[in-house]
């Protein structure tokens, strides 16, 4: 086959023009990976032979008022895995499993945290034994993805004695990585589950850092120190609370093994929380790197309810601790004088309609007066100024003393008192029904029963009134700026016969005289509040020295009967902040 002479001059025409097309577009095609992308094609070979391996930052340390620790780091172990895809993650997981005891959940959480990070190495073992990190150092060569870490670990030297107010730390959960709260964080990653370790995450979280590992085209480290340079994690700084750890620890010794309940120890010019405890109490640090199933199960199915923080979650009526709100109220409204008699003195009890109101002392206390009605912690007495006061005064006088407020402790999980609202007749009405109930509740709320709960915090920070000047100090536990809000006003005479008639409580013939201190006056009121089908509920709230208060206790305890044993408790608490021996040990029972 023949080709005319024109065919093959245009034909080599053709050939040469898609020559030069094609060089040309080399040309261009090298230009811009060369010169115009040079830095981004850098970065992606970078990227592809170097393994970028996180770097935890320690958390701050937690301080108490005299720089002892409460939380700090120590030096611990994670377990990592790197994988192309889900299914090598899965089959490195399958090989590992026997060694790791890796349980299904475990696989799964693994692979979940793949899905959402798959760049960054999946965390196996958030705080892996020194025994399993042996294992896998003499395997290591069996496991080449395998990254193995010292992590700072934190650690509570206290344990169980601080758990009611740090908190805890665990592994961050899916819902939570779907919080805008949480946009920066990654799988796998330890935040602040409670108490103060949630509230002041973003103080205690340090910066993580990262080291860059070199590796071959499957993923397997070539050498151990990377060619790029480490960014180093910085660590928190320091927080610093109004925490007397001394004070905590005594407080814990106090309540043992045995009582349930809760305490909170304030500074009444400054919120300060000097103590908080729940009892009984938990392990935090068993929480760090996952918490064992069966030691969560034993927590969860615990009558004593550990994990329920009694002293900001718990809500109990405050019994006769209530009767310092009615009588501030009486005073304020003009209704009772500081000596003013009830016009039927106390026989045991008080008949109302057709109902009959008993007053805590059958034997009765006679006619009294204000101060002897608080001394004596009177029903009978209360129940007759409520009635002058009126339902609806009663409960504007208990709202504006803070009685259905948080007290704006700096914890994320405490509860609001159960108190009812200003429309009165409304919430009576949803709460019981319509015509179902009567005035009578008027009676049941001026001794802290009825339609009222509250937490021993907010019943601290109330008595933070009383010992000062009418102004409440809001609980604080990290240090800061002092906050008092005045709840109510009394002249200087009123306030010192309140203080007079609390301090009366604790001297002879007061329902908590066995809890008198030695050289120092303690002022405060003791409550037992009724507990459906259950023992009562014993509380004290009082503060010292009563002319000068430096303290005040609020204690709760649970089945506790007698507000005199929790008097007991308090005691003993403000004399070992005050260094004073409590002047007797004998317990009396009281209203």
């Amino acid at each position: 086959m023949s080709f005319h002479p024109n065919d093959i001059s245009r034909r080599a025409g053709i050939s040469k023009i898609a020559l030069c097309v094609g060089f040309v577009l080399l040309v261009g095609a090298f230009f811009n990976t060369q010169v115009l992308h040079h830095q981004k094609y850098v970065m992606q070979s970078e990227e592809n032979r170097l393994r970028p391996i996180p770097l935890p930052a320690p958390r701050g340390i937690i301080y108490d008022r005299n720089g002892l620790v409460i939380a700090e780091n120590l030096p611990g172990y994670s377990v990592s895995i790197t994988a192309q895809n889900v299914d090598s993650l899965r089959a490195s997981l399958a090989r590992l499993a026997s060694t790791l005891q890796l349980s299904n959940d475990q696989v799964e959480a693994a692979v979940r945290r793949f899905r959402r990070a798959p760049t960054r190495p999946t965390v196996v073992l958030a705080d892996a034994s020194i025994d399993v990190i042996s294992v896998l150092e003499e395997h290591r060569l069996d496991y080449p993805r395998l990254v193995i870490q010292s992590v700072p670990k934190r650690y509570y030297p206290d344990a169980q004695a601080v758990a009611s107010f740090v908190g805890y730390t665990g592994e961050i959960t899916e819902s939570e990585l779907n919080s805008p709260q949480y946009d920066a964080y990654k799988p796998g990653q330890q935040i602040g589950k409670g108490g103060l370790e949630k509230q002041y995450e973003k103080q205690l979280r340090g910066r993580e850092g990262v080291r860059f590992d070199e590796v071959d085209a499957r993923g397997r480290p070539v050498r151990g120190d990377g060619p790029r340079p480490d960014l180093t994690p910085e660590g928190a700084p320091p927080l610093y609370t109004n925490i007397d750890l001394d004070l905590q620890r005594f407080a814990v010794g106090v309540f043992g093994d045995s009582l349930q309940g809760g305490v909170v120890a304030l500074d009444p010019n400054t919120g300060g929380v000097l103590a908080l405890y729940s009892a009984p109490s938990f392990d935090p640090n068993k929480f760090t790197g996952g918490i064992p199933a069966e030691y969560y199960k034993q927590l969860l199915t615990d009558e004593r309810r550990p994990l329920l923080n009694k002293a900001v979650q718990g809500r109990y009526p405050p019994g006769s601790t209530f009767k310092l709100a009615t009588a501030v109220t009486g005073i304020t409204n003009g209704v009772v004088g500081l000596n003013d008699h009830m016009p039927v003195s106390c026989s045991g009890g008080y008949q109302y309609g057709s109902r009959y109101f008993r007053c805590w002392d059958k034997r009765g206390h006679g006619s009294l007066s204000l101060y002897g009605a608080v001394k004596h912690s009177c029903d009978v007495y209360f129940y007759q100024l409520g009635l002058r006061i009126g339902l609806n005064k009663l409960v504007a006088g208990g709202i504006s003393l803070s009685m259905r407020e948080r007290s704006g402790i700096d914890l994320p999980e405490e509860k609001r008192p159960d108190f009812p609202s200003i429309d009165v007749k409304s919430y009576y009405n949803k709460k019981f029904g319509a015509g179902r109930w009567s005035n009578a509740e008027t009676l049941n709320l001026s001794i802290g029963q009825g339609a009222n709960s509250q937490t021993v915090v907010n019943m601290a920070k109330f008595y933070t009134a009383l010992a000062t000047d009418g102004h409440a100090a809001q609980p604080m536990i990290v240090k800061g700026t002092p906050v008092r809000k005045p709840i109510f006003h009394l002249t200087s005479v009123q306030d010192s016969a309140i203080r007079a008639a609390l301090a009366g409580v604790v001297e002879a013939g007061g329902t908590a005289a066995a809890s008198a201190i030695q050289g120092v006056v303690l002022a405060g009121k003791t409550g037992t509040a009724q507990n459906a089908g259950k023992a009562d509920h014993g509380w004290f709230v009082g503060f010292a020295p009563a002319d000068k208060p430096k303290i005040v206790v609020a204690v709760l305890l649970e089945f506790g009967e007698h507000g005199s044993r929790a008097a007991h408790i308090a005691s003993s608490i403000i004399a070992h902040y005050l260094k004073i021996q409590p002047a007797a040990d004998a317990l009396e029972t009281g209203g």
